[in-house]
């Protein structure tokens, strides 16, 4: 009895270099540190195409379709920076800012010495002016990493921008009929559009985990805390800020965190202390919730994706792991359109 297995036709010339090519460009965005930008363009353009099959039906014509979609494209860049812009103003808050919270410390002091036992005591500063001291001390001794720190924020910041600004412009060809191309373009393109349909996917997915973690923070700090006699400010603000950080993988929810143990800090020091507990758990309870709710995105078992993240960091430190679903979930579709695996 013969057996006829599905076997798919031999990579041509050109999609071999189309491969090539796209594999070095992949590599060099992690080595020259452009996957924010990579990234910022990439959801813009996501965004664009979400919405302009909506604002084509009110807005017939291709000349309508086409400004209709490049307002689109202007507004989704606006959006995101309002949203950044918002996470900035509230770290200058009366909560957020570190001189307000200073004018708290003696009373945070006095009642964490109450609180902990006597062995701890040696650990905690003696007033504010200690504090201060300690935090102008690390600021000398580190104040040339703070400078590069500073740099590298307004260069992180710059390649955001350019990265909004091509993917709105790429969002533009959404509304162009496609002009005949040369086998190599076809491919290239193709292989663009794989690595959109695979963060389209991993975005979704991230969606779903800011969902979750966002429901978490809140029966926190709306049913948890409350019942201990705690009652937190910007509750609200905390939550949204929850949910859009964390559209960011691993860092985002470093943010949110940060946040949420700065507002438990005006209060006092051991609600601060549950916070951070509570929030390391969630923490890492993200790693496993990426790899399975990430993994049904792109049809993978979650220790697949574990093992890409691992290694992924272990070479690019946080880059690599920002970078792990997105590149694995691309990888994995070229080889199983070749029946590879």
């Amino acid at each position: 009895m013969k057996i006829i297995q599905d076997i798919a036709p031999r990579p041509t010339a050109a999609l071999i270099a189309a491969w090539m090519i796209t594999v070095g460009l992949l590599s060099l965005i992690l080595i020259l540190q452009l996957l924010p930008a990579l990234l910022a363009g990439l959801l813009v353009y996501e965004l664009v195409g979400l919405l302009s099959p909506y604002i084509a039906r009110h807005l017939p014509g291709q000349r309508s379709k086409f400004t209709a979609i490049a307002v689109l494209a202007a507004l989704a860049i606006i959006l995101i920076s309002v949203a950044a812009l918002s996470l900035l103003a509230f770290f200058r808050s009366d909560v957020g800012s570190l001189t307000a919270l200073l004018a708290r410390l003696d009373t945070i002091l006095n009642g964490a010495r109450a609180a902990v036992p006597g062995w701890a005591l040696s650990y905690l500063p003696a007033d504010t002016a200690t504090i201060q001291q300690s935090i102008s001390a690390w600021l000398s001794a580190h104040a040339m990493k703070l400078q590069l720190a500073g740099t590298e924020l307004g260069r992180l910041i710059v390649h955001v921008l350019l990265g909004m600004i091509i993917g709105a412009i790429l969002s533009l060809r959404i509304a162009q009929t496609d002009d005949a191309s040369r086998p190599l373009g076809l491919a290239l393109k193709e292989r663009a559009s794989r690595l959109r349909l695979a963060f389209s996917r991993i975005i979704r997915a991230q969606v779903r985990i800011a969902s979750i973690n966002a429901l978490i923070t809140t029966v926190y700090l709306t049913l948890i805390l409350p019942l201990a006699g705690v009652r937190l400010p910007l509750i609200k603000t905390m939550i949204v800020i929850t949910f859009v950080a964390g559209l960011i993988p691993v860092i985002g929810n470093l943010m949110s965190n940060s946040v949420i143990i700065i507002v438990s800090l005006s209060q006092s020091l051991n609600v601060a202390l549950a916070s951070l507990a509570f929030l390391l758990l969630i923490h890492k309870l993200e790693y496993f919730l990426n790899a399975r709710i990430v993994g049904g995105k792109i049809q993978a078992r979650a220790w697949e994706l574990l093992i890409a993240m691992l290694f992924m960091e272990a070479a690019f430190g946080i880059t690599g792991l920002l970078a792990a679903p997105i590149y694995y979930a691309y990888i994995k579709n070229e080889l199983v359109s070749q029946n590879w695996i």
